[in-house]
């Protein structure tokens, strides 16, 4: 079967991965001449530990398929370094032990370590919190590299091809003209347009039921000493639907987030790269029109929390920059694969997701169509 897919991000190309092991032809259709969107503006976690129980088996074997492709494709620079979600409030740390005696607490591996313990697993974390909660089934790859290194797997098949810079501008049957006036022709169309929900996908399924999100992050130079895990703050616990409950519930009421963290809804996340910085984030935004800028308050809040967690001053800041994902209305939906006509699907809005669910969401889409 040969299969035309738009979209150049992680779910473009997860699905052309899905495809190509199953071996089927794929081409793929990038408008830019590499994907610049959420796909490389993210941290690259393979992120396990929040997420809400009913996506927790998808998102395990995502987890897995990733470090099944790293062994295949060491360039995606997969590596399970795992998490811990740093407390530093008695209501945190509340959070973290009903997270730790929950009823998935085994399948995500959390364990509530003390200060002394998290030191031993993570030596750069000198600074001040009461406990940590460690998620060893956390993982990361690297984003920015990602998704070359599984094109030039696939094109080693012989059964797929990359058009960069190519803009889909007509889908007629299983058809594709770019706006070069080129045909591609294929048995199955994939649209995976990511946030750009007008245009060709609009024509397509008209409006989807979707919001996008903005979110600001930024990046170091090198630590100088490894950071063993990634690492979030309490208050990553209120962005997460894994730890809602009656002790989130109380943190929620009790305990307020400061000024810039709850103007910006911002919560602690931070993973060193493979040349030693570290990428550090994040805020949310949901109200168009989103600023064409970025806000100095919340890299200033998240540079503090950072140096009060590992007790020292950050690296230099050498990039920041905004991003823009699809994320769906409906909480309950993990992604939308909406069938436009015969053999022409769109699938978009996992909702800042994408990197941890690529593989598994590729696969299953596959499994739907019988590939």
């Amino acid at each position: 079967m040969r299969l035309v897919i738009i979209g150049g991000g992680i779910l473009g190309t997860a699905h052309a991965f899905a495809a190509v092991r199953r071996g089927h032809e794929v081409v793929q259709l990038e408008r830019e001449v590499e994907a610049r969107g959420a796909t490389v503006r993210n941290f690259g976690l393979v992120w396990v530990s929040g997420r809400a129980a009913g996506e927790l088996a998808i998102t395990l074997r995502s987890r897995q398929l990733w470090e099944e492709i790293g062994g295949r494709v060491p360039g995606v620079g997969f590596r399970p370094a795992g998490s811990i979600t740093l407390v530093r409030t008695e209501a945190e740390l509340a959070v973290a032990e009903a997270a730790a005696a929950g009823p998935t607490a085994a399948e995500r591996g959390f364990a509530l370590l003390d200060p002394d313990r998290v030191r031993a697993l993570n030596p750069a974390l000198r600074g001040k919190f009461l406990a940590g909660l460690h998620c060893s089934t956390d993982a990361a790859v690297e984003s920015r590299q990602a998704l070359p290194a599984l094109r030039a797997f696939m094109e080693a098949s012989g059964r797929y091809s990359f058009y960069a810079g190519t803009e889909a501008r007509t889908v007629t049957g299983t058809t594709v003209v770019d706006d070069r006036g080129r045909r591609f022709t294929g048995d199955v169309v994939l649209v995976c347009p990511g946030a750009a929900h007008s245009g060709l996908a609009r024509e397509l399924v008209g409006d989807m039921p979707f919001r996008r999100v903005r979110l600001q992050m930024m990046q170091t130079a090198p630590l100088g000493e490894q950071l063993t895990t990634a690492i979030a703050d309490g208050d990553s616990f209120r962005y997460y639907p894994g730890f809602a409950g009656p002790a989130l519930d109380s943190l929620a009421r009790e305990e307020s987030q400061t000024f810039t963290a709850a103007q910006h809804k911002m919560q602690l996340l931070c993973v060193q790269r493979l040349h030693g910085g570290l990428t550090i984030g994040d805020t949310h935004e949901y109200d168009e029109p989103f600023a064409f800028d970025v806000d100095e308050a919340p890299y200033d809040h998240l540079t503090a929390v950072a140096e009060e967690l590992l007790g020292r001053k950050l690296p230099p800041i050498v990039r920041r920059w905004a991003g823009v994902y699809s994320q769906s209305i409906d909480p309950a939906a993990i992604v939308t694969r909406v069938r436009a006509a015969d053999g022409v699907w769109v699938v978009t809005g996992p909702g800042g997701r994408g990197m941890t669910l690529g593989p598994a969401l590729g696969e299953e889409t596959a499994d739907l169509l019988n590939l």
